[in-house]
């Protein structure tokens, strides 16, 4: 059960606007035309655990959960990279590392993303095309060939075969060869590895779509992870809790906000229920936001977030550890917001999205290439995204003093106002039966895609502008060069995969994954040691997907109209 907030300062409607215009946030908050010292929240500036404003890197870190922020560290540049095959993407993590990123980001490609190899039915045609291959342990060690797995922070998006990632990249980081080069390496233990995987599963039922088995044995996977790296991985996020993706499906911020907390919530909930102190793994669960073209209210998001989060850990949780306390969070600019019309716009709006998750106190930041709305980026596209944030950190000031927008009349009013919304969400939630049961109703889903028919009528109706598209538009736009995956990766792909099969040792195949099966019918079994025996044996991530289905069972989604 959440813990409701006390209550806040003058929560007075903002009064029509002048002239019959209606000034409203992008998730259709009213704005007054002016705010005050009285909009700040009741007991700001009393310092205290009961200043909902705080000071930076103490409880409720509102504003920021270090107290130096970017005057001590910058935030992680971490590009999303991923296509073709996986020394094609190899090629893309070197030249990415060259040029100044500091961290790595995995995008998968569908099959991958749904459990499937690269030669089912179903792969055909998707193979490399929005993001990396990857169907065996092989192919995730060619992935990292040459990448120091000690040393550099590897992200991976993936959420329904997570678990089965994971065991590919301890398993090729554990090897002692290059698979790419046939030299030797030093092996890497699976304690020293840091970075994070996704693994939302909750959020693939409610907005990405992405799934290979019915809801509860996929939350029953989560929490295996989570357990699993809890003592074995400390260093290792398990699980990258995610907004980015509902507000990518058409959410407000402020649905964006509440469903991805109580997705949070819902894991820490599972976790302690199996048994675990809170304070074990909440330090190493992590977040990713969406950072959308309106400025304020997304940084208002932010800063909400990490006061409910404190709150909620500490007092419903019983955490006693301040690092449980503090929520990290990566940001990625929206991919949503760019527009296939006039292209070089996105770059503006890229470096206006970056800009507030900086200012809201992210941990790492993604920021979107301008031709991604056409096609995966080229090289000058990703080294335009990549400088942007370089010349955000470098060239700006914006990083010379810790949160320069905490005591904005405006900005603090924001992030009360987003703080009820996400508590009124959170009562609905409960009154359904918690979140697993609210997602099995469709609720989320939902309110989302009300939100996104909403948003795109003002838009038809120019009541929204979108530059280029609804209002100065271009009548003779020229094109832009493009990435283009080679249709002859997909066989290529399918060429390793079956070469991967024919040389390894189909018994020990076989025996790992009869195994797996067993320990998949017992509930209390965690299933990461076996899941990590398939890798180790060359198992594919489809065969080890379908082996999982045979105790699991599919699941397909009611309709939602």
């Amino acid at each position: 059960m959440a813990v409701s907030p006390k209550p806040r300062g003058d929560a007075r409607e903002p009064e029509p606007a002048a002239h019959g215009e209606d000034f409203r946030t992008l998730s259709g908050e009213p704005i007054r035309e002016l705010y005050t010292a009285d909009d700040l929240p009741l007991g700001a500036g009393l310092g205290g655990d009961d200043d909902p404003i705080g000071a930076p890197g103490s409880y409720p870190f509102t504003r920021g959960i270090h107290s130096t922020m970017y005057r001590g560290r910058l935030w992680t540049m971490r590009q999303f990279a991923g296509f073709g095959t996986s020394e094609e993407t190899n090629e893309r993590f070197h030249y990415l590392l060259e040029h100044g990123q500091t961290g790595l980001s995995t995008a998968f490609d569908m099959p991958s993303l749904m459990g499937h190899d690269s030669d089912h039915a179903r792969s055909l045609g998707e193979v490399g095309r929005e993001g990396v291959a990857v169907d065996t342990l092989d192919d995730m060690q060619t992935l990292f060939s040459g990448v120091d797995l000690g040393e550099v922070s590897v992200s991976m998006t993936i959420n329904a075969p997570a678990a089965i990632m994971l065991a590919f990249y301890v398993a090729a980081a554990e090897a002692d060869f290059d698979s790419q080069t046939g030299a030797s390496k030093q092996p890497v233990a699976a304690e020293r590895l840091s970075g994070t995987i996704q693994a939302d599963i909750l959020k693939e039922y409610i907005a990405q779509k992405e799934w290979c088995f019915p809801i509860d044995p996929a939350m029953r996977l989560c929490g295996d992870m989570i357990e699993w790296c809890t003592h074995n991985m400390p260093r290792w996020h398990p699980i990258s809790i995610s907004g980015y993706h509902i507000r990518e499906a058409g959410s407000t911020a402020q649905q964006e906000l509440a469903f991805t907390l109580k997705d949070g919530l819902t894991y820490v909930e599972q976790a302690v229920e199996r048994g675990l102190d809170v304070d074990e793994f909440a330090p190493r669960l992590s977040f990713f936001f969406n950072a959308q073209i309106d400025f304020f209210e997304e940084i208002a998001k932010y800063r909400a977030a990490r006061r409910i989060w404190a709150r909620e850990m500490r007092e419903t949780f019983g955490a006693k550890d301040p690092r449980s306390w503090q929520m990290r969070f990566h940001a990625q600019t929206a991919g949503v917001s760019l527009t296939a019309q006039q292209p070089l716009n996105n770059i503006v709006r890229t470096t206006v999205e970056a800009l507030a998750a900086i200012l809201g106190g992210t941990q790492s930041l993604h920021t979107n290439s301008y031709d991604e709305a056409l096609a995966l980026p080229t090289e000058e596209a990703v080294t335009v995204a990549l400088r942007t944030q370089q010349m955000l950190a470098h060239e700006t000031g914006v990083t010379n003093t810790v949160d320069p927008l905490g005591g904005s009349y405006f900005v603090e009013s924001l992030t009360d106002r987003m703080e009820q919304s996400t508590y009124q969400y959170f009562k609905k939630i409960d009154e359904l039966g918690g979140m697993v049961a609210a997602v099995k109703l469709n609720y989320p889903q939902r309110e989302i895609a009300d939100a996104a028919f909403a948003l795109q009528q003002e838009i038809d109706a120019h009541e929204r502008i979108v530059v280029g598209v609804n209002s100065h538009v271009a009548e003779d736009e020229q094109p832009i060069p493009t990435l283009r995956v080679d249709p002859a990766l997909e066989r290529k792909q399918v060429d390793r995969l079956a070469a991967a099969r024919a040389r390894r040792d189909g018994a020990a195949v076989e025996r790992a994954l009869a195994a797996l099966r067993n320990d998949a019918a017992h509930e209390d079994r965690n299933l990461m040691d076996p899941l990590l025996e398939c890798a180790r044996a060359h198992a594919s991530e489809g065969e080890i997907v379908q082996s999982l289905q045979q105790v699991f069972g599919d699941y397909a989604e009611t309709p939602v109209f």
